[in-house]
C-alpha cells in the first residue's frame, strides 16, 4: 500500500507553479497557518478543499494524496 504523502505533495505542487503559502490560503479562503500546518503534515483539508487544491493545481485525487 502506498503511503500518503500529502503533506510534500501539496508543498511540490505549491512551490512549483511559483505560489506563496499567502496566495494559496487567499484562493481557498484560509489562514496562512492552515497551509504551514498542511505542509508540516501537522492535518489534512478537508474534502471540499482538498477538491478546491486538485481544482487549482489540476491534479487528481490520486496525485495530490500518493
Amino acid at each position: 500500500m502506498k503511503q500518503i504523502n500529502f503533506a510534500e505533495n501539496l508543498k511540490h505542487l505549491r512551490q512549483s507553479t511559483g505560489m506563496t503559502q499567502k496566495e494559496l490560503a487567499e484562493k481557498l479562503s484560509v489562514d496562512q497557518r492552515t497551509i504551514s500546518a498542511w505542509e508540516k503534515g501537522v492535518c489534512e483539508p478537508n474534502f471540499y478543499l482538498l477538491a478546491m487544491l486538485c481544482e487549482i493545481f489540476e491534479e487528481t485525487f490520486d496525485g495530490i494524496l500518493t
